[in-house]
C-alpha cells in the first residue's frame, strides 16, 4: 500500500478550513498536517482549542507558530517607519498578517517535504492571490490545493457535508466577520457589503468604556515605540498591545476602508485599530520635527509604493528590501516623546520633545525672527531662487 501524500494546510479552525481537513483526508486520501500562524489575534486558550479541534478532525500533526515578533520585525516595523495608511485610511491590518502567515506555512511545507499545500481562501478576495503567489515563489513545484475556491462551495454546502461526516462544531454564522491581529481588527457585515452603511456600535469588538480625557506619552527610539508613560518595554510588540488596551477603550481608530482588490473589484471593510492609528500619527508628528524637508518628501513617496505593493502581496520583491533599508536609515534621529490626548472616538497629538527637534529656538522662531540669516540674505536668495522662472516669463512675454 503506497504512502499517502502529505499536504500542509493553513488552519484557523473555522468552517472553511474544517471542511478542508475532512475533504483532503477522507475524500482525497491526503495525510493532512495543519498549521496555525498566530500574528497576535489568538489567546493561548483559543490556540489550544483550535489544536484540539484539528486533531478531532483527523490531522496527522498540528503546529502552532508564534509569529508575533517576526511579524513585527519583518513587516509592521516598516509600516510604522513609513507611516503607511492604504488610501490614507487603512493600516493594512489583515493584508500584512496574511503575508506573514503565508511565509510561515511555506517554510513548514519545506520542512515536512510536503507534496502539496492548501488554504481555505475563496475566489472572491485578496488572500487567494497573496497565498498562491508566495507559495509559487517559496515552494515552486508544490501543488496548491484550494477546495473552497475550486469547488465554488457555499456555506450551506460545507455545513451539510460536515454534518454528514459527523463533525460537531458551532455552525451558527455570526452577523459580523471579525479578524483580529497585532496591527488591527477587521470587521465585515451587511453594512459593508454596499457602498453606503456604517457599522452599529454593537458590531465593534472593543466597546467604548473610557469617557474621561487622558494624556499618554509615547517614547520612540529610532522610530520604534519602546515606552508608554513611565513604562518601558523589551519588545515593541508589547508596547503596541499595551497601548491597544488603553486607546481601544476610547473607540479611536475605527473607520471604513474602501479599497481596490488585487483582482480588480472594489470592496468595503470596517476596522478598528486604536494602537496602530495612534502610533502612526504620533510617529509622523515626531518625524515632522526631526527630519528634513526632503527626507520627509522621499519617505512619503517610497512608503506609499511600499504599502501598495505590500497590499498586493509582493513582500518578496527585492525592491521591498531596498525601501526597507531607506526607511530604516531615515529613523536614526526619530527619537523622543510624543504626547497624545485620548478622548472618546478621537485623539489629538499635543506635541513632541526630542533632542533632535529642528524647530529649535536657537535658530529662530517661525513668523517672528531668524538668527541664521539677515533680511539682505533673503533678498539675494529670492532673486536667485526665482531667476530661471523670471527669465522664462521675460522670454515668453517678448515673443
Amino acid at each position: 500500500m503506497s504512502e499517502s501524500k502529505k499536504v500542509v494546510l493553513g488552519f484557523s479552525g473555522g468552517l472553511d478550513t474544517t471542511y478542508c481537513v475532512k475533504y483532503l483526508s477522507e475524500d482525497k486520501g491526503y495525510e493532512v498536517h495543519s498549521i496555525i500562524v498566530n500574528t497576535g489575534g489568538f489567546t493561548e486558550e483559543e490556540l489550544k482549542q483550535i489544536e484540539q479541534h484539528a486533531y478531532s478532525l483527523g490531522v496527522k500533526t498540528h503546529t502552532t507558530v508564534n509569529a508575533v515578533k517576526s511579524y513585527y520585525d519583518s513587516i509592521i516595523k516598516f509600516l510604522i517607519f513609513g507611516n503607511v495608511l492604504k488610501n490614507n485610511t487603512y493600516p493594512l491590518s489583515v493584508s500584512a498578517e496574511r503575508l506573514s502567515q503565508a511565509l510561515h506555512i511555506a517554510e513548514h511545507a519545506k520542512k515536512l517535504n510536503a507534496d502539496a499545500v492548501a488554504h481555505g481562501s475563496t475566489g472572491a478576495g485578496n488572500d487567494q492571490v497573496r497565498f498562491d503567489m508566495i507559495f509559487h515563489i517559496m515552494i515552486p513545484g508544490v501543488e496548491i490545493i484550494t477546495p473552497i475556491r475550486d469547488l465554488k462551495l457555499s456555506r450551506e454546502t460545507e455545513i451539510s457535508y460536515l454534518k454528514g461526516k459527523g463533525v460537531n462544531m458551532n455552525f451558527e454564522k455570526s452577523m459580523y466577520s471579525i479578524n483580529k491581529g497585532l496591527w488591527g481588527t477587521s470587521v465585515g457585515g451587511k453594512e459593508t457589503l454596499n457602498s453606503k452603511g456604517i457599522l452599529p456600535e454593537e458590531a465593534w469588538p472593543t466597546q467604548v468604556t473610557a469617557t474621561e480625557s487622558r494624556e499618554v506619552k509615547l517614547h520612540f527610539e529610532k522610530g520604534e515605540l519602546t515606552g508608554i508613560d513611565n513604562q518601558n518595554f523589551q519588545q515593541p510588540t508589547e508596547a503596541i498591545q499595551y497601548l491597544q488596551t488603553i486607546a481601544g477603550a476610547y473607540g479611536v481608530g475605527r473607520d471604513i476602508h474602501v479599497g481596490d482588490t488585487i483582482i480588480g473589484i472594489k470592496g468595503r471593510v470596517g476596522f478598528e485599530a486604536a494602537a496602530p492609528m495612534v502610533i502612526l500619527k504620533a510617529h509622523h508628528a515626531l518625524e515632522k520635527h526631526v527630519l528634513t524637508k526632503w527626507q520627509l518628501g522621499w519617505k512619503d513617496q517610497l512608503a506609499q509604493f511600499y504599502g501598495n505593493w505590500l497590499h498586493e502581496g509582493q513582500i518578496l520583491d527585492p525592491v521591498m528590501r531596498d525601501i526597507e533599508a531607506f526607511l530604516t536609515h531615515s529613523q536614526e534621529n526619530v527619537t523622543g516623546n510624543v504626547f497624545v490626548q485620548l478622548l472618546p472616538y478621537r485623539f489629538h497629538v499635543i506635541g513632541i520633545e526630542s533632542a533632535f527637534d529642528l524647530m529649535n529656538s536657537k535658530f529662530g522662531k517661525y513668523g517672528e525672527m531668524n538668527t541664521g540669516f539677515t533680511g539682505d540674505d533673503v533678498r539675494g536668495f529670492s532673486k536667485i531662487f526665482g531667476n530661471q522662472i523670471s527669465i522664462w516669463h521675460k522670454v515668453n512675454q517678448s515673443s
